[in-house]
């Protein structure tokens, strides 16, 4: 089988290229912008890689072309497959049918896989939620390889345990990380609806993605979808201290529920000791910081036991557990100043990661940079938000690009340790000329944000 993925330089379609090739398939793909890290992990497990969305792709005649929700309607490639008729589906829609639930559609004319030809379901392990999906799913992977049962994955992010974002395996257990993003531009569905999960994951919900979304009720619904879907032998492992979760499972729920965070389900205590309905599970000894981790630990511990792996074993695990690139990752030290890159782009996760790093470091600076870019943050939904989730930072850095807002209004609240900039090297010159031996300066975009990170330490450096 031959699939074409338009989009492709994505983190989920990246998996779901690495997970066709691995499956047998012949795999090519195009993006807008094929460039490094992905476009060259993909070119090192031999997929082609074209750039643009030139129509001459459809000479490439694959069996299926696989449409990430990066295409729209008006994409030159994507109306000429229109145009001819020709056969393509979402990515969430093939993995399901042809990795998650091979059989799932026998009437399909489009030929598999060789390796999903013979496959059986897995047991889908799914971690929904607006923040922690990443770090969540990437422990409760860790969990079960470390019980020896060699999950496959598909994770928005590269856990440091295994050094990769995707792969498939023999094992019946599948952990992906369960987005409520659209589908596609003709499935406008949340992701998380096609993968049919048996354990899944309710992290935490909140208002995100303004641009799909219309407010909370909305994204609500979809999580409701996400638990109908669960079987009745399956668990879902919900956060008990999220009102917008205990709406979703008053909305209907057949399946039996687990808390985390609560006292009536798994809890952890000041000194790390796990309970599950107040009976002591053992200790959690790792070096992770901030109560959101211990949150994900709580979830993923729970996640595992459902699949098998006694609780002593997931402990032991996570005491072994290395943190996902870029959630408070330390990119380097240059004279006593410690640069650290994360993923934060939400005020709530924002407020976690400062919080987090400030209960690490005591009293030390920490100067916050942060590049509000995503959908929800250039529409301004979440502007208002913003100074609180950053009181705990002794100097703001915000760099504005195409914002449909006035960032330096908003954050006039943080009074005179803010500053606002719009030019990336005046920018440098002031986090630069601010810095001094002990402080840690702590990176927030979902972005590449410029190679930020690099340039701040060569000119530490110099």
């Amino acid at each position: 089988m031959h699939i074409h993925i338009l989009g492709i330089c994505g983190t989920f379609m990246g998996g779901i290229a690495a997970i066709a090739k691995q499956s047998g398939c012949r795999v090519t793909g195009c993006d807008a912008n094929v460039y490094p890290p992905m476009s060259t992990q993909l070119e090192a497990q031999g997929i082609k890689l074209i750039e643009g969305w030139n129509t001459e792709q459809l000479d490439l005649k694959p069996d299926v072309f696989v449409i990430g929700n990066v295409v729209s309607r008006g994409n030159p490639l994507m109306e000429e497959i229109l145009n001819r008729n020709l056969p393509y589906t979402s990515g969430p829609q093939w993995l399901a049918e042809n990795i998650l639930q091979p059989f799932a559609s026998r009437a399909s004319s489009v030929r598999r896989c060789a390796g999903a030809e013979t496959g059986t379901p897995k047991w889908v392990l799914g971690v929904a939620g607006t923040h922690g999906k990443t770090t969540t799913s990437s422990m409760l992977t860790w969990i079960l390889e470390y019980a020896g049962l060699n999950p496959g994955f598909l994770i928005g992010g590269v856990p440091q345990n295994f050094g990769i974002s995707a792969r498939i395996t023999e094992s019946p257990f599948f952990v992906i990380e369960a987005d409520e993003y659209d589908t596609a531009f003709f499935d406008k569905r949340s992701k998380f609806v096609h993968y049919h999960p048996r354990t899944a994951i309710l992290n935490n919900l909140e208002f995100d993605h303004a641009d799909i979304f219309a407010d909370l009720n909305a994204i609500e619904a979809q999580f409701h979808h996400l638990v109908r879907t669960v079987p009745g032998s399956g668990l879902v492992v919900s956060n008990g201290r999220e009102e917008s979760l205990g709406r979703v499972i008053q909305r209907g729920c057949w399946t039996p529920v687990e808390k985390f965070g609560s006292d009536d389900g798994w809890n952890i205590d000041t000194n790390e000791q796990v309970s599950l309905n107040g009976k002591e599970q053992g200790t959690l000894l790792w070096d992770l910081m901030g109560e959101h981790n211990r949150m994900n630990a709580l979830a993923a511990l729970a996640a595992a036991r459902h699949a098998g792996v006694p609780v002593e074993h997931g402990l032991a695990a996570l005491a072994e557990f290395k943190n996902v690139k870029r959630r408070m990752e330390v990119r380097g030290n240059i004279n006593g100043i410690t640069v650290y890159d994360d993923f934060a782009h939400h005020p709530t996760a924002i407020a976690t990661t400062v919080t987090g790093l400030r209960q690490e470091v005591g009293k030390a600076r920490i100067l916050a940079v942060l590049e509000p870019r995503s959908n929800t943050m250039k529409l301004g939904v979440m502007r208002d938000a913003l100074p609180d989730s950053l009181q705990d930072a002794d100097l703001v850095f915000c760099f504005v690009g195409n914002l449909d807002w006035d960032a330096a209004d908003s954050l006039m609240p943080l009074g005179n340790k803010v500053m606002v900039v719009d030019n990336f090297g005046k920018l440098l010159d002031a986090i630069v000329s601010s810095a001094r031996s002990g402080d840690h300066i702590l990176v927030m975009s979902n972005g590449g944000f410029g190679g930020i990170h690099e340039k701040l330490l060569e000119r530490l450096q110099n």
